[in-house]
């Protein structure tokens, strides 16, 4: 049985080429340290091989905490008795940045007897933009056998498979040659072979100088930021009336069809009311991740970070802090594992500090419902912009700056001495995104947001259904075990303006942030089972919610810490459960106290 080892510098392409193998569907994006474990799978054509997917790296000296994963275990790769296949991966269009650690490990590979192959990638981009690569003389200059591949259109991957399969090839000549010669050899075979024409770097030079630019740059960056934000809620809002029309539907048809009883209200109020009311905001999740996806692909993503290291430095973190951040939006189990780029353990901390204060996609539907309680839904600009939108991206701002400020506080009595130190950051080339893998990822990521969060949903739904149900069969919610328990933890959240209705609802929601809206919705199914089913919005609206308890209740969610896993993964990746638990706590008086002071000031405003 074989072993193939994909390795390489970051983003040349090795996850895209482990998906094409395998069948698989690892995280791809042209942006670097987006692999941050080692991935395993097997081939499609034959199960008995297995394919190992390693993070990237420039050279076998670790500067991060994805560098040294790679770095040890392929190096007890090499060292074990397996038969082995190493695959070099280098990107066709910038062959300089990774010929370093490709001759250092055909050397390793040499001196443990192990097969080593070069798969040239990106050879599309090079052959649709006509350059000249002489792919013969760089396997007599390397040493070793080289086959041109494309990830992307699946161009010679055959070819490159059968031989990792099958084919004998003799050991690399860079035994015994020392680091200093690998380096200058490198250097050599790069500026010799390296893409001949000058059509790809026109056109790159062109893209940055305005993307980049001083005055270009930041108002590129706006706007994009802000199509982002009113994406997510605006331009979303045609899918999720699509999904509420649906589930009132289906509520509609079963309940006609039922006779009355326990039954009947279980499938009405708990089925329909609880998890119908979270499943309308799932083309949020999916729009919001469609977007990031095209925004990695393109190449943007690090032009972005570029950007924002400046401003993020004042706040004691840098540009690659911008990344995870910007993952955080989606949902922070990702972004906790990204900040693994890092090569600071107190970057990398402080990066834990503000990853929870941003508005992950299981706030959404949260701030959807609360947005649609307290803001008209009226657009302009010709539809393009709208109200609730506005009302989304002020949120979101919040949320963002809140981080941020915290993470400049923490620096700041950290006694942070990181500044002054440079930032390093590769840019990718940029690429037209690839609709097909963009799309199937923001499906994925909407189907794992369902299936992840559906089933604590429905069994905390059952729960509240159960406890607002007994022991008067819901005739009478006040009365029922649910208002007494909601009554003991009452007083906790009356100073904001809230009710034993939404301390129920937010105390279930740290199993998960969208059982919120779950929890609510089976509350107030259960409150109006006798009459017409409406809108979850309206019936909250109509209970006689408070603008300022809900301005409140906007902010506490956006500063109080996310799910239990998120402070389970905290500990694990900080190595410390004190970390977690302090932060954990710490976010949740934070959240009560600003909370408490927006629910007076707003009062007073509104009175």
């Amino acid at each position: 049985m074989r072993d193939i080892l994909l390795v390489g510098a970051p983003n040349s392409g090795k996850s895209a080429l482990f998906n094409r193998l395998t069948g698989l569907k690892h995280k791809v994006a042209n942006y670097p340290g987006i692999t941050i474990d080692v991935g395993k799978g097997h081939l499609v054509s034959d199960t008995n091989v297995s394919l190992w997917d390693f993070p990237g790296t420039y050279s076998l000296t670790a500067v991060s905490g994805e560098e040294q994963v790679a770095i040890d275990n392929l190096r007890c790769a090499l060292n074990d008795d397996r038969e082995a296949v190493i695959a070099m991966v280098l990107d066709a269009t910038r062959l300089e940045k990774g010929l370093t650690y490709c001759l250092q490990v055909a050397r390793e590979a040499a001196r443990s007897k192990k097969t080593f192959i070069v798969l040239l990638n990106m050879m599309d981009i090079i052959e649709n933009d006509d350059l000249e690569l002489d792919i013969a003389g760089l396997q007599a200059a390397l040493g070793v056998p080289v086959f041109p591949v494309s990830a992307r259109t699946g161009n010679g991957v055959n070819t490159a498979e059968q031989a990792m399969v099958s084919g004998e090839f003799d050991l690399p000549p860079w035994a015994e040659t020392p680091d200093v010669l690998i380096s200058g050899s490198a250097q050599q075979i790069g500026d010799r072979f390296s893409p001949k024409g000058d059509l790809l770097v026109r056109r790159q030079a062109r893209l940055d100088h305005w993307l980049l630019g001083t005055v270009s740059g930041g108002i590129a960056f706006v706007s994009i930021m802000t199509l982002f934000f009113q994406a997510i809620f605006t331009w979303a809002a045609p899918l999720m009336d699509g999904v509420e029309a649906v589930v009132l539907s289906m509520g509609g048809l079963v309940a006609s069809v039922m006779p009355s009883g326990m039954a009947a209200d279980f499938i009405n109020d708990a089925i329909f009311g609880g998890l119908g009311a979270f499943l309308v905001f799932v083309p949020l999740v999916f729009i919001l991740t469609l977007i990031i996806g095209a925004l990695e692909d393109s190449g943007y993503l690090a032009r972005a970070a570029l950007i924002c290291h400046r401003p993020l430095s004042y706040f004691g973190l840098s540009g690659k802090s911008f990344v995870p951040l910007l993952s955080g939006v989606a949902c922070a189990i990702p972004a906790i594992y990204a900040a693994r780029t890092m090569s600071s353990m107190q970057e990398r901390l402080l990066t834990y500090v503000a990853i929870p204060l941003m508005p992950c996609s299981a706030r959404l539907p949260v701030y959807a419902l609360l947005i649609a309680i307290l803001i008209p839904d009226g657009t302009f600009f010709g539809g393009l912009i709208g109200w609730q939108g506005l009302a989304m991206s002020a949120i979101y701002f919040f949320g963002i700056s809140t981080a941020l400020l915290v993470a400049a506080l923490v620096s700041r009595l950290g006694n942070d001495n990181r500044r002054g130190q440079p930032f390093i950051l590769e840019l990718p080339a940029y690429r037209v995104p690839i609709a097909r893998p963009i799309l199937r990822s923001a499906l994925n990521r909407a189907w794992h947001f369902v299936r992840k969060a559906g089933s604590v949903i429905f069994m905390v739904t059952i729960g509240v259904w159960i406890l607002g149900y007994f022991p008067n069969g819901g005739e009478d919610l006040a009365g029922s075990w649910l208002a007494s328990l909601g009554r003991f933890i009452e007083p906790v959240f009356e100073p904001l303006g809230l009710d034993w209705r939404y301390g129920v609802a937010i105390i279930a929601s740290f199993l998960a942030r969208e059982v919120f809206v779950g929890t609510l919705g089976t509350i107030f199914g259960i409150e109006n089972a006798d009459a017409d089913p409406a809108p979850l919005a309206d019936q909250i609206a109509a209970s006689g919610l408070s603008a300022a308890s809900g301005v409140a209740l906007v902010v506490f969610f956006t500063i109080a810490l996310q799910c239990v896993s998120t402070v389970a993964l905290l500990a694990r990746e900080a190595k410390s459960a004190r970390f977690a638990i302090t932060l954990m706590v710490g976010y949740f008086v934070l959240a009560w106290i600003v909370a408490w002071l927006v629910f007076v000031g707003s009062s007073a405003l509104l009175s």
